[in-house]
């Protein structure tokens, strides 16, 4: 069964969102909605719109996040002031964003943003909620983040995997590199307890829902056994995703001011340092060729450009 023939419960929608955001996945429940995950800050007029539009006069009661990155909670406080809702979030990061630390957020080392915003309330894995009145159980799926929580229907075989699982892989293991023994352990484990649920469809972080599902364990499982087999190719993945993400939000930069902004993110100095080992000047030029080798960005007249 193809992405294009996946079949989900008139109860939710989901609002597929390109980078820099994550989808948003929203549930009906009579006069009232749930939202799962807001996207990144600078859409997050976008998202109040799409918002108005799929809520269609229903009253959104509640945000929950799958996990505390910038794509995901971004939106938080624009959607917060939009519609008064309730936010929930992962127990283990409650605290971290209480006190906004950006470092702990991964916002400040990776270059990226978030507007503040204030919880409600919590939740941990074995926590069970009503949605689109279809009951679904939290489950804690760490490894891109340590913290992170999928959302799983046991009724429908239906998986909210945040970037646990996509159809193409998962979300970097930022915990690896910066010194958590243990990430790709716990993401080896994380898909391992998910390939053992029955699923019939996966709605992914990014990217659309889909049926494959043996296939993208499969395809997962592939990537996750390179980055074990070699550390260096997940710290040369995260640096050049990082930039990417980078470049697409800002647009353009100066090819010769990409040294001083490498070396003004801790995350790329950290890796780079632990385990590339690259002068500044060789870390920006191996990153501008791989991805421009990759259609990620161009450069043209001393700028680079997000593709």
């Amino acid at each position: 069964m193809s992405a294009a023939e996946v079949r989900l419960p008139d109860s939710l929608l989901v609002l597929e969102r390109g980078w820099l955001s994550s989808n948003n996945v929203v549930f009906f429940e009579g006069e009232t909605a749930t939202l799962v995950d807001s996207g990144y800050v600078s859409h997050a007029a976008q998202t109040v719109a799409l918002l108005e539009r799929a809520l269609d006069g229903r009253r959104l009661a509640h945000l929950i996040n799958t996990h505390a990155h910038s794509d995901h909670i971004g939106g938080n406080a624009a959607v917060q002031a939009a519609f008064h809702c309730r936010i929930t979030v992962p127990q283990g990061i409650a605290a971290t964003i209480a006190e906004w630390d950006e470092a702990a957020l991964l916002l400040s080392p990776l270059g990226q943003r978030a507007a503040r915003f204030a919880h409600d309330a919590t939740y941990a894995a074995g926590d069970s909620f009503v949605l689109g009145e279809l009951a679904w159980q939290a489950l804690a799926v760490p490894g891109h983040d340590m913290d992170a929580l999928a959302l799983y229907n046991p009724e429908q075989r239906l998986l909210i995997s945040g970037d646990a699982l996509w159809r193409d892989g998962f979300g970097v293991v930022f915990s690896e590199l910066l010194g958590h023994p243990d990430g790709l352990k716990a993401t080896r484990e994380t898909l391992e307890m998910l390939a053992r649920l029955p699923i019939d469809a996966v709605i992914p972080g990014h990217g659309a829902p889909f049926a494959d599902v043996p296939e993208a364990f499969e395809r997962a499982f592939m990537r996750l056994a390179a980055f074990e087999q070699n550390i260096e190719r997940l710290a040369r993945h995260a640096l050049k995703v990082m930039l990417a993400f980078f470049m697409l939000e800002k647009r353009q930069l100066p090819r010769a001011a990409l040294p001083e902004f490498l070396a003004g993110l801790s995350f790329v100095q950290d890796v780079n340092a632990r385990y590339l080992g690259h002068e500044p000047d060789e870390l920006a030029d191996w990153l501008v060729a791989d991805l421009a080798r990759a259609g990620a960005l161009r450069e043209e007249d001393g700028l680079l450009l997000a593709a």
